[in-house]
């Protein structure tokens, strides 16, 4: 499926949890965020909002890119899409999102002893 669109969070589980276990507890926002993805084929541009905000990357699937964490650092990996599901290995987590009935649902866990599953849903503007 497309992933093409403009997404605004409609829910989340775990986000303080998630926060925390990435060292970034100091980022939380009451911010509904914005997520804009650009899709044309296997190349994407994929970007999230909130005032005053902005964190963006270019990738594409099945290739080796350069990302950048939400606080600027980069880093290298491979991107893939299996069977709808994108998935990227952040650092700190893994990445993956889908589109479930026109909802972009995005998941991070983060591994170790302070595992964490970090849930969003995001509806369709």
């Amino acid at each position: 499926m497309a992933f093409t669109g403009k997404y605004e969070l409609e829910s989340q589980e775990n986000y303080e949890e998630f926060l925390e276990a990435i060292g970034l507890l100091n980022a939380k926002t009451d911010h509904k965020v914005v997520t804009e993805v650009l899709q044309d084929g296997n190349n994407f541009t994929w970007t999230q909002t909130i005032p005053n905000w902005a964190w963006s990357n270019k990738f594409t699937i099945g290739q080796e890119c350069e990302l950048a964490t939400m606080m600027g650092s980069k880093f290298k990996t491979a991107v893939t899409l299996e069977n709808g599901k994108i998935s990227i290995k952040f650092p700190q987590y893994l990445f993956t999102a889908e589109i479930i009935e026109d909802k972009l649902v995005m998941i991070c866990v983060t591994s170790g002893d302070k595992g964490v599953t970090f849930k969003r849903v995001n509806k369709r503007i």
